[in-house]
């Protein structure tokens, strides 16, 4: 077996099961006595796959305790829902319909793609490296805080040794070589959106998302809850089971990066956009996993109609996410210690002493409490928006895509933003999505203007 996949394999997941299982307070001692006893690992830290492969009897005996790991009852199910009407039951401040819609401008949304491929570029190079690298490297060019883009020029050898650029990113992500917006999966999943209320409208079943996905989006090009899911499809398991069934990865960032056409296109209406999102997310994720997204389609819904500041926009999300989960307790730790804290320095140590022992780097709430905090902490400003989400660390480019993205929105037009952000994009994108390669955001922007525009 030399086979080696990411994000599937039996012996891998049952790692990041348990550790998903500590994190909801399912008591899964001895399961987990059991897997080590019969030379199981931890998951991988950072990779998706482990060496060396595992036996055909040990990856038997992971197949059999992820499911016995299924049947233990979390104790914060009843705080944390993943049905819709049981979330907006348990929202005392949900927002209420919109009897008129918001206008929003093409400019607009032109600056939206604009900010989420700069702050997916600005993350891309130091992705999955450690805080101290990515603060190493930056001072290493004086570029700290974060200001423009990574460069290798002037960085000592010895330090990229020891902290190297992610390697798929480096040639496309650094200062002297971008040439246009690289295939991205923070890209990829609204061109996939777009391409959905597209086709479907507004009315779009999950069922309807899960077969464009078999239809045009690459299995290569997906990861973690994505791929789980991607892989079950296959196998013939149907939303939301596909959520849930040996899924670890189901309250992780993925379903938060999908969400920005649903918020995009449905400008002061962050309860339609959160439903809709919702829709979106339970293909992959649930409870805190679908939070992200309902929460980022609402900021979101909320910018794109322009009438409000950055406050206000986080403000709103809050109010579609169940206030005892902890998706909205990590949002609250976010914005709270943002504004306790003049350094952001000092606000990211704080986050990262609260997740980084229990979390990892692609769970949901860390990267929700970072954004947040990125957020607040610029109040707005575009350079200081996308520079502190990625200065945080964790999942870099998703939190930089996704500040990028509302930063974008408040900014109001792509002549808002800083030319050094938007000139080395060059008005096109990579991507795999099929009939989207090389087009360009001003294109992008118009086609998600008629979508928004569509009943």
């Amino acid at each position: 077996m030399n086979l080696r996949l990411t994000w599937v394999q039996p012996e891998d997941l049952v790692g990041h099961e348990l550790r998903q299982a500590a994190l909801d307070g399912r008591d899964a001692r001895e399961i987990e006595e059991r897997w080590y006893a019969a030379g199981g690992t931890p998951a991988p830290d950072r990779a998706g796959a482990s060496e060396p492969p595992a036996p055909p009897r040990l990856r038997a005996l992971a197949g059999r305790l992820l499911d016995e790991l299924a049947l233990i009852g979390s104790p914060l199910a009843a705080d944390e829902p993943t049905d819709l009407d049981a979330i907006v039951a348990a929202c005392p401040h949900w927002p209420g319909p919109v009897d008129t819609p918001f206008p929003v401008g093409r400019d607009r949304l032109h600056a939206a793609w604009l900010g989420r491929a700069a702050g997916c570029l600005l993350g891309k190079p130091v992705e999955k490296l450690p805080l101290t690298g990515i603060r190493a490297l930056a001072r290493a060019t004086g570029n700290w805080p974060l200001s423009t883009w990574f460069t290798a020029h002037g960085v000592p050898a010895e330090l990229l040794a020891a902290h190297p650029w992610n390697r798929r990113s480096a040639p496309t992500s650094l200062a002297e070589n971008i040439d246009g917006m690289p295939e991205d999966d923070d890209l990829n999943y609204p061109l996939l959106t777009l391409l959905l209320l597209q086709r479907h409208g507004r009315s779009f079943t999950t069922a309807d998302l899960a077969r464009l996905w078999l239809d045009e989006l690459p299995a290569g090009r997906t990861f973690t809850a994505e791929r789980i899911a991607y892989g079950h499809l296959l196998a013939g398991v149907e939303p939301p089971e596909t959520a849930r069934f040996r899924n670890p990865f189901r309250e992780w960032i993925g379903a938060q990066i999908r969400a920005d056409v649903h918020g995009w296109t449905h400008p002061g209406d962050p309860a339609g956009a959160a439903a809709q999102a919702h829709r979106d997310a339970v293909l992959t994720h649930t409870g805190n996993g679908v939070y992200g997204a309902m929460f980022t389609a609402a900021a979101l819904a909320v910018a794109a109609g322009g009438e409000s500041d950055v406050h206000g926009c986080l403000a709103a999300g809050l109010r579609v996410v169940p206030p005892h989960s902890r998706y909205a307790r990590a949002i609250r730790l976010g914005i709270e210690t943002a504004r306790t804290e003049e350094e952001f320095d000092v606000v990211v140590d704080r986050l990262h002493a609260a997740y980084a022992d229990t979390h990892h780097w692609v769970h949901v709430l860390p990267n929700a409490a970072l954004l947040a905090a990125a957020l607040t902490h610029a109040d707005g400003d575009f350079t200081r928006s996308i520079g502190r989400a990625v200065s945080g660390g964790w999942d870099t480019d998703s939190n930089g895509a996704t500040a990028g993205s509302l930063a974008g929105l408040l900014a109001g037009g792509p002549d808002a933003l800083p030319e050094r952000w938007t000139a080395p994009l060059k008005n096109r994108l990579a991507t795999s999505v099929p009939g989207f390669d090389r087009t360009g955001f001003d294109t992008l922007a118009a086609l998600t203007h008629q979508e928004a525009l569509r009943p």
